[in-house]
């Protein structure tokens, strides 16, 4: 067998990219990037609670397994994650890990600030995310299912969900269209993705439109990116708007 032809049918190195995960230090640094954001290393190094010069030789070995990207703005290079793929990585691994002790106030911080609201895959998870897709289903915006974990029927936490059809209805198209969204994601019968979320274990919006229409909450204000990387937080406009909906 030629080596071209070896080369091609070998088996993914998965021993090497999962090496990159193995860190803590390299986790903390990929969650800081999972709300979608482009950061400096500094931003990173702080996030890693690690040096400057530290987070350099991760941030070098996350580049080679090409879990993250680099562009350069001006003299500062910025850092963002390369896939939306490694994002599910973390949400799968996060689904899967022990739950650690916490022992700090930071830690609770934390822990409470992505358990109000985050980001996942570029749509609104935690309470907020649970919330918003409840209100969707007691309002009759979408049929199909009771937004409720079912783990006999085939739901996993931090995956997307498979075991319910849920699909968009004419009322919940019309509602919809007031936040201004692309008018091929509110067709009426539509089906729409969601995930089960791994801290309220109960389903949230994603998709298409889950995404389009959090990129339309934070264009008008409604919500606004937290301290805590990831996290989300609804400003006083937008909780008076939300419970309206």
């Amino acid at each position: 067998m030629a080596d071209s032809e070896a080369h091609v049918s070998a088996d993914p190195d998965l021993a090497a990219v999962a090496s990159a995960f193995a860190d803590p230090r390299r986790i903390r640094v990929l969650m800081a990037l999972c709300d979608g954001r482009a950061l400096p290393a500094g931003r990173l190094a702080a996030e890693a609670g690690v040096a400057a010069s530290t987070v350099s030789s991760h941030l070098s070995i996350l580049l080679a397994q090409n879990l993250v990207d680099v562009e350069q703005h001006g003299r500062s290079r910025y850092y963002r994650l390369a896939t939306p793929e490694v994002e599910a990585v973390l949400e799968a691994l996060a689904g899967l890990a022990p739950q650690r002790p916490i022992t700090s106030l930071r830690q609770h911080t934390r822990a409470h600030a992505l358990r109000t609201g985050r980001t996942c895959y570029r749509h609104l998870a935690g309470k907020l995310g649970v919330d918003l897709f409840q209100s969707m289903l007691s309002r009759g915006w979408v049929v199909g299912g009771d937004g409720r974990f079912r783990a006999d029927a085939g739901d996993r936490l931090s995956a997307p969900g498979t075991a319910i059809e849920y699909r968009l209805t004419a009322k919940g198209a019309d509602r919809l269209a007031e936040f201004a969204l692309p008018q091929h994601l509110l067709r009426p019968g539509a089906a729409l993705s969601y995930c089960v979320d791994w801290t309220e274990q109960a389903h949230h919006l994603a998709g298409p439109l889950g995404t389009a229409l959090t990129a339309a909450m934070f264009e008008a204000g409604w919500i606004v990116r937290g301290k805590t990387p990831r996290s989300v937080v609804a400003t006083q406009s937008g909780e008076r708007r939300l419970a309206n909906l």
